[in-house]
């Protein structure tokens, strides 16, 4: 908004913060929100997460069957022009369900109610909001997508990553700072980055996704790198302690 000059020549006093959240609401181990707790050792509650979920919102479930969720305000911001473009034909050609929670602009909303009559199998789409069915979105489903226009942090893909649901997202501000795309060489990563803005970035990522759930090795690696994450206040906290301090040294 014509800061972003002003910021450059700040640069070396300007640094960023990202949000924390709080695992005390936000841990599969302990949330009272969903029928089955899990953990990073033992993710048998994951599936049966899925199965619950599926079955609530009136879905066929098959083993092993991927889920795509989505949370979100139907906004401009959020991407959703390119998932207007890309879900369908995704859908189509691949074998996956998706459930979306969210309301905001009309022809989004419709598009959804349209997708799930398209679909009805396989697409679920609850329109406003419910938090308890949040936790049960991010409890799940296997994949987050999250193709942001722009985002200045986010939250949702931190609860993705605690859940141990693959964060599938664009490189644009909070979401490129804690979400690294998985690499199978190395395998380090914790989650599908695209960078273009256009649908076939969003294609491709989204493929990515569903090619790693079915490769059951790199897919158990890439949902530990996830949960293994720390983005608790405990730890964002600290940076703004130590900020503090320094001017208060000053």
């Amino acid at each position: 908004m014509g800061l972003e000059s002003q910021l450059r020549r700040r640069s070396e006093s300007v640094i960023g913060i990202l949000n924390g959240v709080d695992y005390g609401e936000w841990s599969p181990e302990s949330d009272p929100l969903i029928p089955f707790p899990y953990t990073a050792k033992n993710l048998s509650g994951k599936e049966s997460n899925k199965q619950a979920l599926l079955e609530e919102m009136g879905l066929d479930y098959q083993f092993d069957r991927p889920l795509a969720g989505i949370v979100t305000r139907l906004t401009y911001q959020k991407g959703i022009d390119l998932m207007q473009e890309a879900l369908p034909g995704l859908l189509s050609e691949r074998d996956f369900s998706l459930v979306v929670l969210g309301n905001g602009e009309d022809e989004y909303e419709q598009f959804f109610h349209w997708l799930e009559g398209e679909f009805p199998d396989r697409v679920g789409f609850f329109c406003g909001f419910n938090n308890q069915l949040a936790h049960r979105i991010e409890a799940g489903s296997d994949l987050f997508l999250m193709p942001s226009r722009y985002e200045p942090c986010g939250l949702n893909q931190m609860y993705s990553l605690r859940y141990g649901t693959v964060p599938v997202v664009r490189a644009t501000g909070g979401l490129t700072d804690s979400v690294k795309h998985f690499e199978h060489r190395s395998g380090e990563g914790t989650g599908v980055v695209f960078h273009d803005y256009d649908v076939n970035g969003l294609r491709w990522a989204v493929n990515t996704g569903l090619d790693l759930y079915s490769d059951k090795s790199a897919w158990r690696r890439l949902v530990d790198n996830g949960m293994a994450q720390d983005y608790s206040w405990d730890e964002q906290g600290k940076i703004y302690l130590e900020r503090f301090r320094r001017l208060v040294a000053g």
